[in-house]
């Protein structure tokens, strides 16, 4: 039986005297009702026994040629570059079409962020001074105040927009019933 695996850190430290009482009694009670832990702990607290049992010689000393040796490995060994990492890991997965699809995915994700990124921004004219005159068409005169149609007007200039909100607020308005609290009869019949 495997240990359990929230388990296995705490089994360690109670093998090698680490853990505090509470978390000693918690343990504990577990280990009776879990055969895996009790293995582990077992196995863990072997090892631990045999370290323990080691000797070590504090007179041993590595030679100069050893650290040489050492020294000249470590220098060799430079951190890789982004690209050689990314070389090392396609390399790899892309005969597991389970990790290659993801890794595809993210790199299409990011080139179409760098592609929009890249767009150079739209030029907006500068705007003009002095007084300028709005040709308004006849058939914008008689638009029907909807979202849609302002919009359409907007496209083609900001000054016809205002021009027409200008005229629609300034045309009388359709007369229309007045409802009160004495004519309840009108206000059910309009449902």
């Amino acid at each position: 039986m495997k240990p359990c695996a929230q388990n296995r850190k705490l089994i360690a430290w109670l093998a090698s005297n680490a853990l505090d009482a509470r978390q000693t009694r918690q343990l504990q009670a577990h280990l009776e009702t879990c055969e895996g832990c009790r293995r582990y702990l077992a196995e863990i607290s072997n090892v631990t026994e045999m370290l323990v049992a080691t000797e070590s010689n504090p007179d041993v000393q590595a030679s100069e040629s050893f650290h040489r040796k050492l020294a000249g490995k470590l220098r060799a060994a430079k951190p890789d570059s982004l690209g050689e990492i990314l070389a090392a890991y396609f390399h790899g997965t892309l005969s597991n079409w389970r990790m290659s699809l993801p890794a595809i995915a993210v790199l299409v994700v990011i080139g179409v962020t760098v592609a929009i990124w890249r767009q150079p921004p739209e030029v907006t004219p500068p705007p003009q001074t002095g007084t300028q005159t709005v040709l308004v068409s006849e058939a914008d005169n008689d638009l029907a105040p909807t979202i849609a149609n302002y919009q359409r007007v907007a496209n083609q200039s900001l000054d016809k927009l205002d021009a027409l909100l200008t005229r629609q607020g300034n045309r009388a308005l359709p007369s229309m019933p007045i409802y009160t609290a004495s004519t309840p009869g009108l206000a059910q019949e309009s449902f």
